[in-house]
């Protein structure tokens, strides 16, 4: 039925599945993708959106990578919005609004032309486990399939259970049943596991709305994409969202159906999403608000299905219909289906190695939200890593591990792994303490080298990558020796209200003003001439404005980092017996003999873990 043996198997389809089942396939792994359903592959079971702060990083990170995220992102867009553009450029973030319908089917599309990649469906019900090694998995019809190793991307599937007010029973996501049997097994190999809930909105019928009682959200007037690659274009046209409010009479009503919720009569005891709250959890905390946001997302080009965002709910469907007609524009609102809470198991991820492979069963590897992570990104990002990692350890390659100060990624999954989580974990550009290195406009000079030397990125991404690089690098030398007369800038610099000039000078010194852009810049001829004769797009524009304005703030985070890289060099004994040393307090003890940090730097980062203790360490270590 199947040949000897696979390279690597994914199990599940989901983001983190999808990415790591054509990330080892693509890298030459025979690779088997197994589903409860082909159909709902890279299914969007929340929101129809990718992107947003922090997130839409991540996608570029992905897309640098040779992920697939990104490109099918633009290809299934229905709407682009940069967010945070008031902000500098290491807050912007690009967000898209998907056919949640397409993108599914394009992901499937991708999957299916990809080579060495076979697909079978059902539930797989345990792992074949040997001697500490992953052998392969077993299915729910008993059959074995063997494997050097397995990914597991188990989303909220494992004995997942749906709560709707008094009603619950077992279920993965909406009209999909629960998987049963691998949680049980990890466990039976020593793996620690836990329960976390997420929640989802109300889907209504856009036809019902009256959308002349709303805010129109457009997307930019200028849309840009997630891809570096020249796959896919910017959106020639877009579909709008919308925004409206909750208000004192609909908390109202939804404090009526407190008893009634799962959340609030003690039936979920899980935690959830923190930054993502459940409108009944919204009314609670922030009881001092009269009124909450409601985005109103269509969910497609063409369907009539509509993403209520910021109504995620499980409270009893009567409460939340007749709360929601109290909304402005939802007077007459039909439902599709009822907001749901989920609860799930996830494994903490303080028991994975930094490549995602669990450390008690060797070529075992977890990606998604069976890491306590929440998102669509998070979770894509993730399967991608443990992709690469699965196929380059079953070659006898050394790993692909990202830093803090090389990717987003990097920073989640360190995050991860260092200091564990116990809630659904989320990433926000806050959390990574070199943002202005990891910019959402520099994620292919960052990354697509590293994964063109493992063999996953092509070479024609290489080469545009390098031209841009090249070209935006010459334009900065452009500016840096090209002077400008004092006629030609004082009448920009007087209409930007900055202060006039007495001589010439470099152009590099004018466009370093906060006040001067790019659109100032291009009103002087030599700029015109210089990018009408060297053919350059906006893309390369945009990273020699960036590089003018930020060398600063570049180069002295990037002095920060390379100080706290060399900690990164420090690797600590992999058996080091942390209880000889006697004058490091009991907590770091602990702490550090149950995650086992690889490198200081990794060691400091742990919560518990105090400075002093680090340094008892390393003079232990005869640093």
């Amino acid at each position: 039925m199947f040949q000897e043996e696979y390279d690597v198997i994914v199990v599940g389809a989901g983001h983190a599945g999808s990415e790591a089942a054509a990330a080892a396939a693509n890298m030459g792994s025979k690779t088997l993708l197994v589903t409860m359903s082909l159909q709902n592959i890279a299914q969007m079971s929340c929101n129809p959106a990718m992107g947003g702060i922090a997130k839409g990083q991540i996608v570029r990170e992905i897309d640098a990578l040779g992920g697939y995220s990104g490109i099918i992102s633009d290809k299934t867009a229905i709407q682009f919005k940069m967010l945070n553009k008031s902000k500098g450029p290491a807050m912007w973030s690009p967000r898209v609004q998907s056919d949640r319908m397409r993108f599914a089917e394009e992901w499937r599309l991708m999957l299916e032309r990809t080579p060495n990649l076979d697909f079978y469906q059902e539930m797989v019900k345990g792992l074949i486990i040997e001697n500490g090694k992953i052998k392969g998995i077993k299915t729910s019809l008993g059959v074995e399939i063997r494997s050097k190793a397995v990914v597991l991307t188990n989303g909220t599937f494992l004995n997942g259970l749906i709560h709707i007010g008094e009603k619950q029973f077992g279920g993965g996501r909406a009209g999909e049943s629960a998987a049963y049997g691998i949680t049980e097994d990890l466990v039976k190999a020593g793996f620690e596991s836990g329960r976390m809930k997420t929640g989802t909105p109300p889907r209504v019928d856009g036809r019902s709305l009256d959308y002349s009682k709303m805010n129109e959200e457009k997307g930019d007037a200028k849309p840009d994409k997630f891809s570096y690659s020249d796959e896919t274009k910017p959106l020639a046209i877009q579909k709008s969202c919308y925004m409206t409010y909750t208000s004192l009479g609909v908390h109202d009503i939804l404090r009526e159906g407190f008893d009634r919720s799962p959340m609030f009569n003690g039936r979920i005891k899980s935690l959830g999403p923190r930054y993502c709250p459940s409108i009944e959890d919204k009314i609670n905390r922030f009881a001092d608000k009269e009124r909450h946001q409601l985005f109103v997302e269509p969910e497609g080009w063409d369907t009539v299905e509509v993403y209520v965002n910021g109504f995620s709910t499980s409270l009893p469907e009567d409460i939340q219909f007749k709360a929601l007609r109290s909304v402005a524009g939802f007077e007459k609102v039909k439902f599709f289906r009822p907001g749901y809470a989920i609860e799930y198991d996830y494994f903490p991820p303080t028991q994975l190695k930094h490549t995602l492979e669990t450390k008690l069963v060797e070529g075992l590897y977890f990606a998604g939200q069976i890491n306590g992570t929440t998102g669509y990104e998070e979770a894509a990002s993730q399967g991608l890593m443990a992709g690469i990692n699965a196929h380059l350890k079953v070659h006898e390659k050394a790993p692909l591990i990202l830093k803090r100060d090389e990717a987003y990624i990097g920073v989640l999954i360190d995050d991860l792994i260092t200091k564990g989580t116990e809630e659904p974990y989320r990433m926000f550009t806050s959390r990574a303490e070199y943002r202005t290195l990891l910019r959402q406009d520099n994620a292919d000079f960052r990354l697509t080298p590293m994964s063109y030397e493992i063999g996953l990125a092509s070479e024609k991404r290489l080469r545009r990558m390098e031209h841009k690089l090249k070209e935006s690098e010459k334009m900065v030398n452009f500016f840096k020796e090209t002077s400008i007369s004092m006629a030609e800038m004082n009448p920009i610099l007087e209409a930007k209200e900055s202060a006039l000039v007495t001589q010439s000078d470099k152009m590099f010194k004018i466009f370093s003003r906060p006040q001067i852009d790019l659109e100032d810049m291009m009103k002087f001829d030599k700029v015109k001439e210089y990018v009408e004769q060297n053919d350059l797009d906006q893309e390369i524009l945009e990273q020699a404005e960036i590089q003018v304005k930020y060398s600063g703030y570049i180069e002295k985070e990037r002095n920060n980092a390379d100080k706290l890289t060399r900690l990164e060099d420090v690797k600590i004994p992999e058996n080091f017996d942390y209880n000889k040393i006697k004058s490091m307090s009991i907590e770091a003890k602990q702490k550090l003999s149950h995650i086992r940090p690889v490198t200081i730097s990794q060691a400091s980062r742990i919560s518990g873990v105090s400075p002093s203790d680090i340094s008892v360490l390393l003079i232990y270590m005869g640093r």
